[in-house]
């Protein structure tokens, strides 16, 4: 279990990870380009790490949202990605993933490929953990956490609206 009462805050930077693979063959879908799978499973285990690294302990991931597919990935493109910690509550943290591809053979610039919002949700024994609270550094990290904000409040509308939804039958 964990101390709740020694956590600290934490910058965003101190949990930031940027993870880069080369794509093959192995990860293209019908269409002969990478699987959206694919992006998607890079994009849930490297923000698992970052809310791991930010919450000194395991996390899950509750919701994926606002993915956006920009551009196709192509086999022998490298992808990069990128995620910080943008928002952080009582257990749950938000975090924003960027993921950029350039190619293998040849130095170029990456290209913007995929973008999303994951919250993930610190845990102790399968139930909820107290999480660090997030200690904005620069201008980008107070407007990321604003725009987080405002995400959380739009989830927590749908949430209940659904639920609402749901009772009614």
């Amino acid at each position: 279990m964990h101390d709740t009462a020694t956590i600290a805050g934490r910058a965003p930077s101190a949990s930031h990870l940027t993870l880069s693979q080369i794509m093959d063959q192995h990860h293209t879908n019908l269409m002969g380009t990478v699987h959206g799978g694919r992006i998607l499973n890079l994009i849930d285990s490297v923000a698992g790490v970052v809310a791991a690294r930010h919450s000194d302990g395991p996390a899950v991931t509750a919701a994926i949202d606002e993915t956006a597919f920009l551009r196709a990935v192509r086999v022998g493109d490298v992808v990069h990605v990128d995620a910080r910690i943008t928002w952080a509550g009582r257990s749950s943290m938000e975090v924003a993933v960027k993921v950029t591809a350039d190619r293998w053979d040849r130095a170029v610039p990456p290209t913007d490929v995929a973008t999303a919002h994951l919250v993930m949700v610190a845990i102790d024994d399968g139930q909820p953990r107290t999480v660090p609270q997030l200690l904005p550094e620069t201008d980008g990290d107070r407007r990321r956490y604003r725009e987080a904000e405002i995400r959380r409040e739009h989830r927590l509308a749908l949430r209940r609206a659904l639920l609402d939804g749901a009772d009614e039958g």
